[in-house]
């Protein structure tokens, strides 16, 4: 067994994930032109990348004990390549779902094993190394966000843009082949299957599985429609998504500073106020503003996810894989109805904004340079930052939690 190459190929795979999540959110508007389709189906179509992710993390969490770490990544393995190919070869709205749910249950596998592998070959620093290894969810993002931003420059559609994501894929598959993969960290340690069980329904673990909903939602609904909602208020919004998961990636591996100056619960209040500050901005803001604000939100969500999954597997160690499978798994189900929700809010600041007489297929029939698409692109523009500005409250309610159970924490000590 190598853990530096257990390491390595576990990130090479959570690169195939998040590129899938750059490139679908580029893709929106191609895919909304060529298969005729709503912005609350497009949500409907990205979300399911996110329940899928679900069905595997709920399923594959406990399954990591008993069928072992590797045959769940060989699982995700054949997923992705599936997924993949039928995405792009996609002839309707139900290929199109249907490839977006297998890749999506791919990438759930490849969380539901990695997780536990990390736990399991860095047991005295899971929260930075977790944190470490989920720097390549924003690092992923950013290569695929200048990889769909230059391959659309060069003219070259959608189907190009995804077919980037075999290298990768079959990067980790060579990186993985032939090795040994340790027990989950519960197998190693003796922890019944029972007492695993009975640890995922503790109260204060509950409550850290409904935060989970929240930090979740804050973190990847907003960046999933930032590409399409952005563009049109004066900025690349696939260049805004890379800047943010730029951060993000460059903070989560310098995350050791913050474990060791701020305990995982004042991380993740940090967190909660500065994702709120910058959603709000967002929501006010146009042109290069936009990104002044979206610095804040990326600082802000930086260390929401590893960060959770952390606090979560050293607090409450004998909930094992199960507990990480259920902390990732609820994050992205959350992701899964938020998208076509704030699709929906979309839809309708749009349509609450058109001129008497006029409708969205008028207005986005106008000409290019005319005073029509002028301010077809104002109205879309105002309706995205809108609905940005209204995730706000998920991460303000955050802010209250956290604040909460830290003060409890200190009460105690």
């Amino acid at each position: 067994m190598r853990p530096s190459r257990l390491f390595t190929a576990s990130c090479l795979a959570l690169i195939v994930t998040a590129m899938s999540f750059a490139l679908r959110g580029a893709a929106s508007d191609a895919w909304a032109a060529e298969f005729h389709l709503t912005n609350e189906q497009i949500g409907w179509v990205n979300g399911t990348a996110f329940w899928g992710f679900t069905l595997a993390m709920l399923f594959g969490g406990p399954l990591c004990d008993v069928l072992g770490l590797g045959k769940i990544i060989g699982l995700a393995l054949v997923g992705h390549l599936a997924g993949l190919l039928l995405t792009i070869f996609a002839w309707n709205y139900s290929s199109l779902y249907a490839g977006t749910l297998i890749f999506g249950i791919a990438n759930g596998s490849v969380e539901a094993a990695c997780n536990p592998l990390i736990a399991a070959l860095y047991p005295g620093e899971k929260t930075t190394k977790l944190n470490h290894f989920h720097s390549w969810f924003p690092g992923g993002i950013v290569i695929g966000g200048l990889l769909a931003y230059g391959i659309g420059r060069a003219g070259l559609g959608w189907k190009y843009q995804f077919a980037t994501m075999a290298l990768p894929l079959a990067g980790y598959a060579i990186a993985f082949f032939g090795q040994t993969f340790p027990p989950t960290e519960r197998v190693r340690t003796g922890v019944s299957t029972g007492s695993m069980f009975k640890a995922c329904v503790q109260p204060l673990f509950l409550l850290m599985v409904g935060c989970m909903l929240l930090t979740a939602a804050t973190e990847l609904g907003p960046n999933q429609w930032i590409p399409a909602i952005l563009t049109n208020a004066g900025v690349s919004g696939i260049l805004v998504l890379v800047w943010i998961t730029g951060l993000m990636a460059l903070g989560r591996q310098c995350a050791g500073a913050f474990v060791h100056r701020l305990s995982p619960l004042g991380m993740l209040l940090v967190s909660a106020i500065l994702s709120c500050a910058g959603l709000y901005a967002m929501g006010h803001s146009h042109g290069p503003m936009l990104f002044a604000a979206a610095t804040v939100f990326a600082l802000g969500v930086c260390f929401f996810w590893p960060t959770m999954l952390g606090y979560v597997n050293e607090s409450f160690p004998r909930t094992g894989a199960l507990g990480l499978a259920i902390m990732g798994g609820v994050g992205m189900l959350s992701v899964s109805f938020v998208l076509p929700a704030m699709g929906r809010v979309f839809d309708q600041g749009i349509a609450s904004r058109l001129p008497a007489g006029q409708s969205v297929a008028m207005l986005g029939a106008a000409a290019p340079g005319t005073a029509g698409a002028s301010l077809w692109m104002d109205i879309q523009a105002n309706a995205g930052l809108e609905t940005l500005g209204r995730v706000a409250v998920l991460p303000a309610l955050l802010t209250v939690i956290f604040a909460v159970l830290l003060v409890a924490r200190r009460r105690r000590a």
